[in-house]
């Protein structure tokens, strides 16, 4: 008789957890935005700047860079700005030639739909992966609880100046 009741209890639960999914993704928005992102090291108009050095010059593990990089439309750093990132990466991987990155940041947006609103990001980027993949865990304004995931690829970068222009694809639902 003990296991009916807990058969049915279980089915209630799953039929309600069930429903609950259902509503959430019945009532969900998934918005796409795309832009490019410039990391400039250069002064004077740089808007990364390195806060720490590796303990090991010979390393750029440990490297600690905070951000305000502009987000424009297009790659040229002239067109139309659509909001900034701001936050750090730190240099995660002691294997040079694998580098990889751990990003925390907030695309504050000013474009007039979504102005002043943001959207969190925070995750690995393995900086030299043709595409990349970073976690969206938040967001406020437009995109108050969002959630989904950044697609990253490298436009341009400069080795000898450090500066670089990704391209961001960012689906968030909320």
């Amino acid at each position: 008789m003990a296991t009916p009741f807990l058969s049915s209890s279980s089915t209630i639960l799953h039929l309600l957890l069930l429903a609950a999914v259902s509503l959430t993704a019945a009532g969900a928005t998934v918005t796409h935005l795309h832009f490019f992102w410039h990391d400039v090291l250069t002064t004077p108009n740089a808007t990364a700047v390195a806060v720490t050095q590796p303990a090991d010059p010979s390393s750029s593990f440990g490297q600690t860079v905070v951000i305000d990089n502009a987000m424009t439309e297009g790659p040229d750093a002239s067109s139309a700005l659509v909001g900034r990132a701001q936050g750090l990466y730190v240099v995660v991987s002691q294997n040079a030639s694998n580098p990889a990155l751990l990003m925390v940041m907030n695309l504050v947006l000013t474009a007039p739909e979504y102005n002043g609103s943001t959207i969190s990001i925070i995750g690995r980027n393995p900086v030299l992966q043709q595409e990349r993949e970073l976690p969206v865990v938040g967001g406020t304004g437009h995109f108050r609880q969002g959630r989904g995931y950044a697609l990253l690829k490298t436009y341009s970068f400069n080795a000898t100046t450090g500066n670089a222009v990704v391209e961001y694809d960012v689906y968030v639902t909320h």
